[in-house]
């Protein structure tokens, strides 16, 4: 059957941060993306071809309010990306914080302005990846139920909770644990003492981490070059240097 006009407008709608917020709703596209979002979170509205409706059939306790079977021509005059597969979901927005235990016992993100939303899709696959379940933005950090961010994210974000916070607010209350943050005049992650929970802040894109959060971090670290006198890019992108930073956290 084809998607009713209204339909078609609401999920259209929802590439603007506004109706999303109104809604407390995302879109995801791609067969694995959604498919991965089905096992952990709930949709509100299934679009997808036979294909895909086929796909999923043997998936048990998922949590469906409206399926719509469509063909391929509908999904692409739906899609929000440039390359649409066999399906269109839109899931509600994840609700609730996570408890003080988990914070202070594990390893967590903190991220200050990061402004790119493929930045930050990556490093939410990125803490997927190293069992970091715990993301904690600045509300100046892009918005991870931005359609770009949540491709990025390739399915993580059924697994990573994205929190946006008043950060300096936020590491204040956590002043009892580890706050590590990275800085051109940090100290070299790989002779440092790092712990296996706490917190890492990475920060903006172009200007670092800010004055405000500065100040209530209490390790600097650095990711050091190789060798160290050889000339250099000035520094790193920010998802790449958060899988650096947490690849070495976890190695320890």
């Amino acid at each position: 059957m084809p998607l009713s006009k209204n339909k078609h407008k609401y999920i259209q709608s929802l590439r603007d941060k506004k109706h999303r917020t109104e809604h407390s709703t995302f879109v995801a596209e791609g067969d694995k993306l959604v498919s991965d979002l089905l096992d952990s979170m709930h949709c509100q509205l299934l679009v997808a071809t036979p294909a895909f409706l086929e796909l999923i059939e043997c998936k048990k306790n998922i949590r469906v309010d409206e399926i719509v079977e469509v063909d391929k021509a509908e999904i692409e005059k739906t899609a929000l990306v440039k390359n649409p597969q066999n399906v269109i979901a839109v899931f509600y927005q994840h609700k609730g914080s996570p408890s003080f235990s988990d914070i202070e016992t594990r390893l967590s993100l903190a991220l200050d302005g990061v402004q790119d939303p493929g930045n930050l899709g990556t490093i939410v696959r990125i803490a997927d990846w190293y069992g970091i379940e715990n993301i904690f933005c600045s509300k100046d950090t892009a918005d991870i139920y931005n359609p770009k961010t949540v491709q990025a994210t390739m399915g993580a974000l059924a697994r990573v909770r994205v929190h946006y916070v008043d950060l300096v607010e936020f590491l204040h209350s956590q002043q009892s644990q580890p706050i590590y943050g990275t800085f051109l005049d940090g100290a070299d992650i790989y002779t440092q003492n790092i712990t296996s929970n706490g917190i890492i802040v990475m920060g903006n894109e172009g200007n670092g981490i800010s004055k405000d959060i500065e100040r209530c971090i209490k390790t600097k670290l650095y990711l050091p070059s190789y060798p160290k006198d050889r000339a250099t890019s000035e520094s790193l992108n920010v998802s790449v240097a958060t899988a650096v930073v947490c690849a070495e956290f976890r190695r320890r």
